[in-house]
């Protein structure tokens, strides 16, 4: 994901204050992540969901993309729980 302008919403903010998470370790997996899931069709913008990581940690983040205003729109954080994803965290168990 191109990584201009990061703008992150409340939601976000307040799951990365739980969990740990920082703003660099978000930016990490914007610029280094794999996307494992595209949503087309969400509004008001397309987003996605990436996998990073932040030293061993998986880290997930759903990101929108405006492209109009060159934009990326952090809308939530969390670390993927292991009993609900797959060992590379790239996809949910069944």
């Amino acid at each position: 994901m191109r990584v201009g302008k990061v703008t992150f919403r409340v939601h976000a903010i307040r799951r990365m204050f739980e969990r740990g998470v920082t703003e660099e370790d978000v930016r990490l997996v914007l610029r280094n992540g794999e996307v494992i899931g595209d949503y087309p069709d969400d509004t008001p913008y397309p987003s996605c969901l990436m996998l990073g990581w932040c030293n061993d940690r998986p880290v997930h983040v759903v990101a929108a993309s405006n492209h109009d205003e060159k934009e990326t729109i952090v809308v939530t954080v969390y670390e993927p729980d292991p009993a609900k994803w797959d060992t590379a965290f790239r996809s949910k168990r069944k």
